[in-house]
């Protein structure tokens, strides 16, 4: 069993679901729906690898609050390591509009510290026993960089809505081995996956929403594959964790590109028909069931 340690990534999400977007002018809607959950990408990620033959560990900052209680409430009762620490300004928060496409304008109300005051060290020795790190993009956890470096970790970065050059996301690009992000903000994603190939990482990995996912290897070579379009939409927030796990479980059984993002787009469609952040249904067995359901032994 490969020991995974996620760095940094709770929230509570307040979610709002519409028919459309609100036009940009005063109104009142009087009908919608409205719940509050767990989310953020530390805890998708961790909800999903957990329940998929990984030993995981999930770090993050939390706040003594009522969310912050949410958060370990909802991770006590799954197979996760919670290691954490509190943060003066409390718990992050956002504000999610959904609308029945499935997309999303998420506001965070409230943010975790750019550089909480604990004892990065204190987590060595669970750096030290990973196979695999997965570096979120939180400012706080590029203080855990020179300690990766000093282990010479494996490490995967998620990137979300990059764009090309902005200048927050260096630090964990230039220590990340493998990449994934999404080409929302990019206007040439091919290109733009190259550049970070260029700069000596393994693989990168690229998602398109409803128009698939493509990865690029070390060696230069492009692969391409569709969504899987037979998965309901219940909610989407979540998918683009889930994808990255199921991605990040196949290609740690071996299994070539192609399938690999198959297995990313079947978890990810998974979680769109859940109404959670993560399946909860989820399983070695299911998943895999799933992926025959859909390709048979290919």
């Amino acid at each position: 069993m490969l020991k995974i340690l996620i760095l940094s990534g709770a929230s509570v999400d307040s979610i709002i679901y519409l028919n459309e977007f609100p036009q940009p002018i005063p109104q009142t809607i009087h009908r919608s729906v409205f719940v509050e959950k767990v989310g953020s990408t530390g805890v998708g990620k961790a909800a999903n690898l957990c329940y998929l033959g990984f030993d995981t560990s999930l770090h993050i900052l939390i706040g003594q609050d009522t969310q912050g209680q949410m958060i370990q409430d909802y991770l006590q009762n799954k197979p996760v390591k919670l290691l954490y620490n509190y943060d003066i300004k409390g718990t992050q928060r956002h504000v999610n509009i959904m609308n029945k496409q499935g997309e999303r304008i998420s506001i965070f109300v409230n943010t975790t510290s750019d550089d909480p005051d604990f004892d990065y060290t204190l987590l060595e020795p669970e750096i030290a026993e990973s196979d695999i790190v997965i570096l979120n993009i939180f400012n706080y956890a590029r203080n855990f960089i020179p300690i990766l470096k000093k282990y010479n970790k494996e490490i995967w970065t998620d990137l979300h809505d990059y764009n090309d050059g902005n200048p927050y996301h260096e630090d964990f690009i230039n220590a990340a081995d493998y990449i994934h992000l999404s080409s929302d903000n990019l206007k040439d994603y091919r290109s733009a996956m190259e550049n970070l190939l260029d700069r000596g990482k393994k693989l990168i990995i690229c998602t398109h929403e409803k128009r698939g996912a493509s990865v690029l290897t070390e060696k230069g070579d492009w692969f391409e594959e569709p969504i899987i379009d037979d998965f309901q939409l219940v909610d989407s927030n979540g998918a683009g964790d889930s994808f990255f796990s199921g991605f990040l479980y196949a290609y740690k059984q071996g299994y070539n590109m192609q399938k690999c993002l198959r297995y990313g787009h079947i978890l990810g469609g998974m979680c769109i028909n859940s109404p959670q952040i993560a399946p909860e249904t989820l399983s070695e067995k299911y998943i895999r069931q799933n992926y025959i359901k859909y390709f048979g032994g290919k």
